[in-house]
């Protein structure tokens, strides 16, 4: 039996419209609803980010004295001719290259390396902790730490440490010979190779060898200085004391009261080579080998490392190390957020992978340069590009760990900025096209951070 379609009626698109009617209406009431709840966000952002960059653009276009004389581009021309802008490029273009990559590669090799470990995380807590620290506070920590006075300063007291441990500090630094009458067979001529006045012999009597400049501190314990009471059958004697008494004494003559400078080294030399030497003892007194010497006169000489200065450590906060050093400060702070990210990141490697790899035979560097790195490569820009932007703003630990005297060898874009604009300059113009130049250079870094976000949401 045939059956008769019939057609379909006309109230049939109405009733398929009408969903479609509600879910717009829905729609538009839903975005409403977000565009409400979005606006103290975006008023917010407007005024804390948007407004601020305009009117930087716009009063970088004026002089210093505000709105009233309008100057074009003239402070961008100065931002780049002036000596100290451009050292704080140079030191930005040195932060950029080295602190991130420091950072990023020392949190990757800890968090390799106590991935495996029973107290790994006992030990990422302990490296992780200075990021609880503000920029202001660690920056005091190590301007202490840069201390030059080793009592102090914790770098230069394990310098001064090691230094001292391989090169033995002289006795006496500082001291210098007294010259006293023609004659008198005293020191003569600077401490680099001071010789005696004239020639002396085993014949003449004992050598007097008086020295001034020594520090009271070195002294203590030190016995009154004496002459030689015998001396052997041909041998050279004399005597290396203090020659200072308090009210006064006689220049080349051991006074009452004037300490003895013992462990001195005394050189005989004749026609500038050393023939003999000898080590003053407690009292001060040293006798040259007669088996040494011979009937011809020599000169006496103290050799410089008697009197050298103590190691004093090294110049952290000098013109030379200082951004080295405010780096170093930085990469102990944010080491810690590195390892944090690239553990977590690591954490999702399959494991699979690396034994596999074992299995195949690949020692533990194969495996963490073609497997482990390759895996983490985008936990790792997304580290690099971070910290990128933030040495681009670094401002606090060079401004509070930089001293007055090595600041500007320390300069960077963001103090420059501050400098120019509050700290001196009075120049809010020059300090707004300093802001723009700074923004113009964390926009890129920015825009890929963004970009890499998105990229990774949309798998």
């Amino acid at each position: 039996m045939s059956q008769t379609l019939s057609p379909p009626s006309p109230a049939a698109p109405a009733a398929a419209g009408a969903p479609a009617r509600r879910r717009r209406r829905t729609f538009r009431g839903r975005s409403w609803i977000a565009v409400f709840f979005l606006l103290p966000a975006l008023v917010l952002l407007g005024a804390l980010v948007v407004y601020p960059i305009v009117w930087s653009v716009v009063r970088s276009l004026f002089g210093p004295d505000g709105f009233a004389h309008f100057v074009g581009l003239s402070n961008y021309t100065d931002v780049f001719t002036d000596h100290q802008t451009l050292t704080a490029i140079k030191n930005n273009a040195i932060w950029v290259v080295v602190a991130p990559v420091a950072a990023t590669g020392l949190g990757l090799i800890f968090a390799v390396l106590t991935d495996r470990i029973r107290w790994g995380t006992a030990f990422k807590l302990v490296v992780f902790m200075p990021m609880a620290i503000s920029m202001l506070a660690a920056g005091i920590i190590f301007r202490l730490v840069y201390d030059q006075d080793p009592g102090k300063g914790v770098a230069n007291a394990v310098a001064t440490g090691v230094h001292d441990t391989f090169f033995k500090a002289s006795a006496y630094p500082g001291a210098h010979p007294r010259v006293a009458g023609p004659g008198s067979g005293t020191l003569a001529g600077p401490v680099g190779g001071p010789y005696t006045s004239r020639p002396v012999s085993a014949d003449g009597g004992p050598a007097t060898l008086p020295l001034v400049g020594v520090q009271p501190s070195t002294l203590t314990g030190a016995t009154q200085a004496a002459p030689p009471s015998s001396c052997p059958q041909g041998a050279l004697c004399g005597t290396v004391w203090l020659d200072f008494q308090p009210g006064g004494g006689t220049p080349g003559k051991i006074d009452k009261g004037e300490k003895a400078l013992s462990g001195v080294r005394v050189e005989a030399v004749r026609d500038g080579d050393v023939i003999a030497t000898a080590t003053a003892s407690k009292d001060g007194t040293f006798a040259l080998p007669a088996t040494r010497l011979d009937a011809s006169p020599v000169q006496l000489r103290l050799p410089t490392t008697n009197f050298t200065e103590q190691y004093a450590g090294v110049n952290w906060l000098g013109p030379t190390l200082v951004t080295w050093s405010i780096i170093g400060a930085y990469v102990w702070m944010w080491t810690g957020f590195a390892m944090v990210l690239i553990a977590a990141g690591l954490a999702g490697i399959p494991r699979e992978l690396l034994e596999a790899a074992r299995v195949d035979g690949a020692r533990e560097w194969q495996v963490f340069r073609r497997i482990t790195v390759p895996l983490l490569a985008p936990v790792l820009g997304v580290v690099l590009v971070t910290l990128v932007i933030n040495v681009l703003k670094i401002f606090d630990l060079v401004y509070v760990i930089a001293p007055g005297a090595s600041q500007q060898d320390a300069n960077v874009l963001a103090l420059q900025l501050y400098l120019s604009s509050f700290g001196g300059g009075n120049d809010q113009g020059t300090g707004s096209a300093l802001a723009v130049l700074l923004l113009a250079l964390v926009a890129p870094a920015m825009f890929l951070n963004i970009k890499r976000f998105r990229k990774e949401r949309s798998r």
